[in-house]
């Protein structure tokens, strides 16, 4: 039984070889989705090919939502998430849960999960160092659709 998953891991690793060559010291920006970052096991998974991307010389950088997470949380505080032609409806009150649940929670519980499956990972918000920058999005047509979009 262990020889056999031993030559299965094999298996997938030479399959894997083109892909390590063409992207050897090349970055790679990963959408860690909200709704990927629910189950436990998936998270411990996602942290461990993250961190092995590193090992073999891919520079990974993460890039995550939160959407379900956010909206847990408003609900949580008594707040109503509202959408727009599926975009979130962000007023200032809003805004600073969004930035607590993505930077204070979401974003360190990710650099925590990679950091315990071995790899070392900061994580920054898209205001640390004026990173990002918006301004406020104008929709140009009305596509009838209140809901996130799936």
């Amino acid at each position: 039984m262990l020889r056999i998953a031993m030559v299965e891991k094999a298996n997938i690793l030479v399959e894997a070889l083109p892909y390590i060559r063409r992207f050897y010291q090349k970055t790679i920006v990963i959408k860690y989705g909200g709704h990927a970052m629910v189950a436990e096991d998936l998270k411990e998974s996602f942290a461990k090919d993250v961190v092995l991307m590193k090992y073999i010389g891919i520079n990974p950088v993460v890039v995550h939502g939160g959407g379900p997470q956010i909206g847990e949380m408003l609900r949580r505080l008594g707040k109503k998430s509202e959408f727009y032609q599926g975009m979130r409806i962000t007023d200032a009150d809003t805004m600073e849960i969004v930035e607590m649940v993505l930077a204070g929670k979401i974003n360190k519980e990710i650099a925590a999960l990679i950091n315990r499956q071995g790899g070392f990972a900061i994580g920054l918000s898209g205001k640390d160092g004026r990173l990002i920058e918006a301004r406020k999005l104008r929709l140009a047509r009305d596509t009838g659709e209140d809901s996130p979009r799936k």
